[in-house]
């Protein structure tokens, strides 16, 4: 077998088998300015080219009339193996009735001998080549190879090309299987695959047996396209339920959003977006299984899109405000002015007013509320450092530290630089965690806030009572301060359980020597009751609401006047 390499390393390898010298460099000289050229006289020398492990063929240029083995028995050994049935094939005769014969077994193409039309040959080479080459992307992305669905990108192209024969109601439905990551990290990648596998297997059972398609478009969601019907509530039960005698012991939940396609919006990828914003809607959700998508959430989600776009210009423009709602300690002969809480509002300069409760749990899903508390740190540590120029007084300020923050590697080193740039000590910016926080990984946040408190910071547990609270919990965690969720408030007067829970707590806290706060104080009967239970500190509306910064400082005012 004669070989001839040329110059490009990069170049596609075509292999050109004739038994005439002649015929072989004439074809050398038409493709080797651009392919790397290889050539065999025979049959027997194609097969054992073909089937060197090392060397990779994009086309072989084929004679049917040779000795030893001819051509057309190689392309039936061609055809006959998987790996080399994907070489195009194109076969070089003069004769048209071996032409046809050829193509019928499976040849790409025919070059008539002669070999007098250099740029035809080239060309018909290219061609064959590019067709083969994007025949195979097709073949190898086509099906998910975990789930046995199509694959995302199939699936959209596909879909495309149905659009325009279909005449029926279609729906775009968005299925995802909640806490898939939990199945991996407890069970092992082998079994999510095998979960997946079923759930696809599902899928083409009973969402679309014969009047849709589906994907896999990422490691636990899924998209299915199909005919209208008014019954997915049932059809989720049922893959549910399958599901569930597949794996029983792996509490697997699924919850799909479903689009009505319209002739409003002709994008499908704009369907399965809409689809999977019903399908986030439900996240957690442990009532709901499926959500049908109306102009209502797609208003929210636009809305949520034009926070989470705004949020570094509300920063950099200062249009977020940080307002202060005073602490006042009541054990005594007058309610005495003890420190503040930082609260957080957002001045939209288009939308105006902006509630916490809309960007705060948005910002800590998609981590931009780190980018939200540190503007809070710092404002409030320079409203710290103002107060005590002004008036020579300290005000400490509570500030919240989120989840999202609690884990930063930097957070201590960011709280340090924040202290440092303002003059102040670590126990006049007092930290906030929430309760739930200490849900997460209470082992490395118990080693986070033991290294905070050693540094001088004192942390406040928020929203006690809110979330699994637990006697042990108050024993096990350090913290400086308990704050008392508003709810536990608001119900103290209206049965004796709440109140006598409220007692509970305040007797624990001041065995533990942890002062509580109660937030959340807006009527005179909930302070007296409080001061009477043992109650140190007390927050809510009974005192003030969060003040801005310069009406803050009316309190500090009249505070410095009554001790006088």
């Amino acid at each position: 077998m004669e070989r001839f390499i040329s110059a490009g390393s990069m170049k596609r390898r075509v292999l050109i088998v004739d038994d005439e010298m002649i015929n072989r460099e004439l074809l050398r000289a038409i493709l080797s300015q651009s392919y790397e050229i290889d050539f065999a006289a025979n049959g027997v020398e194609t097969m054992k080219a073909l089937t060197n492990p090392d060397v990779d063929y994009s086309l072989i240029l084929l004679d049917l009339l040779m000795p030893v083995m001819d051509g057309f028995e190689v392309i039936k050994r061609c055809q006959s193996d998987e790996h080399l049935r994907r070489i195009p094939i194109i076969v070089m005769t003069s004769e048209k009735s071996a032409e046809v014969r050829s193509i019928k077994m499976g040849a790409a193409d025919f070059i008539t001998k002669s070999f007098d039309l250099p740029e035809v040959i080239l060309a018909r080479c290219e061609r064959i080549i590019e067709m083969s080459e994007d025949k195979s992307i097709i073949r190898s992305t086509k099906h998910d190879k975990v789930s046995g669905l199509y694959t995302r990108e199939f699936f959209f192209a596909y879909l495309k090309q149905l659009l325009p024969r279909i005449e029926v109601p279609t729906d775009a439905l968005v299925l995802n299987i909640d806490r898939f990551h939990l199945l991996n990290e407890l069970y092992g990648r082998e079994e999510g695959d095998r979960v997946l596998k079923k759930v696809g297997e599902l899928i083409t059972t009973i969402l679309c047996p014969s009047d849709g398609i589906a994907c896999r478009s990422e490691s636990d969601t899924f998209f299915v396209f199909r005919k209208h019907t008014d019954d997915y509530e049932a059809m989720i039960e049922e893959l549910q339920k399958e599901l569930g005698e597949e794996a029983p012991s792996r509490n697997l939940r699924l919850r799909a959003g479903i689009y009505n396609c319209d002739t409003e919006i002709s994008d499908p990828e704009n369907w399965f977006s809409r689809a999977k914003v019903a399908c986030d809607r439900i996240r957690g959700q442990f009532g709901s299984i499926t959500e049908l998508y109306s102009h209502e959430l797609y208003e929210r989600a636009m809305f949520r899109e034009r926070l989470t776009a705004d949020i570094r210009d509300a920063v950099a423009n200062r249009d977020l405000a940080v307002y202060y709602q005073p602490k006042y300690r009541i054990q005594g002969e007058r309610p005495v002015l003890s420190s503040a809480e930082a609260l957080i509002r957002w001045i939209h300069p288009e939308l105006g007013f902006i509630s916490p409760g809309e960007f705060i749990p948005l910002f800590e899903k998609n981590g931009l509320i780190r980018l939200v508390d540190y503007y809070v740190w710092r404002e409030a540590a320079a409203q710290i450092k103002r107060w005590r120029e002004e008036y020579g007084v300290t005000v400490p300020v509570s500030v919240n530290v989120s989840r999202v923050d609690i884990f930063y590697p930097e957070l201590e080193n960011k709280l340090l630089d924040i202290l440092k740039e303002f003059s102040l000590s670590p126990d006049e910016l007092m930290l906030e965690i929430t309760e739930s926080a200490y849900s997460d990984n209470a082992d490395r946040l118990i080693e986070i806030v033991n290294s905070l408190r050693q540094k001088g910071f004192k942390i406040e547990m928020d929203d006690f009572g809110s979330g699994y609270s637990s006697l042990n919990m108050l024993a096990s965690i350090p913290i400086d301060v308990l704050k008392l969720d508003m709810q536990f408030i608001r119900n103290m007067l209206l049965d004796e359980k709440s109140l006598k829970l409220v007692e509970l707590v305040i007797d624990i806290s001041d065995y533990l020597n942890i002062p509580v706060i109660a937030e959340g104080v807006e009527e005179e009967l909930q302070f007296s009751t409080l001061k009477e239970l043992g109650c140190e500190i007390v927050q809510g509306y009974y005192f003030s609401p969060p003040l801005p910064a310069d009406s803050f400082d009316e309190l500090i005012e009249k505070e410095i006047g009554e001790k006088q």
